[in-house]
């Protein structure tokens, strides 16, 4: 038996929907008791717009974790991608495909960069992608005091603001991204070879593996992650904007979203569908406070609280499996 065939399925962690089924029932009572409404068309509305825009990037972010890396980047390609497709469209609709193919490709370059940096050069992930995106912030930082460029409105129309019923087209583009990277995952020889290297680097070496070039692709896929991700934002700003990610903190939100999902970081365990469903409980907790009007000093220490705990019951669980 090969040491591949060993590794752990990758399927949906009912924990966080249970989490989130419990969040959602509470957050409604407790709304509706101060006088509110949470099931109403804005307010899902709203809070499938917040999960659409930190999934894309919570799913590209799940692979390069399954891989046993990270990227700390991410928040700047969203910023830099804002800005590439807003001043490429300039306010034209025939330019909308053109800009995106290029920001596809801009991302996708910085993710070649982040892979490289972590493979050949051996630079620790954190440190490699971190200062990719210091680089990255010192461009932005340097030539951008403001929004710049204009979104083509037939971008902004439909990316930005239609919807599906209650549903954003932002959400189906969510969905079908995380569709496409669970078919990835489950049955691609790149899915299976990904985890294999998260698990065990060297036992993925030694039955064939090609572990740098499986690494690389996962960040070349993360970063054109939040290329998409940028794509979106500047469609609901109908401008690019230079300091999007860094202020929707889409980095660390990232992270906790895949780690809330139940994907370990060390890499080797968990799967893009346990990460929508953290993206969700994170958005559903945003949506529940901002009904409530509740400080946001408050609203950051119970995400810390949340995130704490899901990596503590995680552990112990895999603690109990050892044993």
């Amino acid at each position: 038996m090969s040491a591949l065939s060993l590794l752990p399925a990758r399927r949906p962690v009912p924990g966080v929907f249970v989490a989130l089924t419990l969040t959602l029932t509470i957050g409604w009572l407790v709304v509706l008791l101060d006088g509110g409404q949470l099931f109403n068309q804005s307010t899902t509305v709203s809070l499938l717009h917040v999960a659409a825009g930190l999934g894309l990037v919570a799913v590209g972010q799940t692979l390069v974790i399954l891989g046993g890396s990270l990227d700390l980047s991410v928040a700047y390609v969203i910023s830099l991608s804002t800005l590439v497709a807003a001043e490429t469209m300039n306010g034209s609709d025939g330019a909308i495909l053109p800009a995106i193919g290029l920001v596809l490709v801009v991302s996708a370059g910085v993710g070649l960069l982040n892979g490289l940096l972590v493979t050949r050069f051996r630079v620790n992930a954190f440190i490699a992608t971190l200062g990719v995106g210091l680089l990255l912030k010192g461009y932005l930082d340097n030539g951008y005091d403001g929004p710049a460029g204009a979104t083509a409105p037939g971008l902004v129309q439909s990316l930005g603001y239609q919807r599906v019923g209650p549903v954003p087209v932002s959400f189906l583009l969510l969905i079908a991204v995380t569709a496409a990277a669970w078919f990835a995952l489950s049955r691609t020889r790149f899915g299976h070879h990904l985890v294999a290297v998260g698990g065990d680097p060297e036992v993925a070496r030694l039955s064939g593996v090609r572990n740098d070039r499986v690494l690389v692709t996962a960040h070349i896929l993360c970063s054109m992650c939040a290329g998409l991700a940028g794509i979106y934002l500047a469609s609901r700003l109908g401008s690019g904007a230079p300091r999007v990610g860094t202020e929707g903190l889409y980095d660390l939100e990232s992270i906790a979203a895949v780690v809330i999902g139940g994907t370990a970081l060390a890499g080797g365990r968990g799967g893009v569908i346990g990460t929508v469903g953290g993206v969700l409980l994170l958005a559903s907790i945003d949506a529940i406070f901002n009904q409530l009007e509740v400080d946001a000093f408050f609203k950051q220490v119970i995400r810390g609280v949340i995130i704490i705990a899901a990596v503590a019951v995680y552990a112990r669980r895999a603690m109990r499996k050892a044993a």
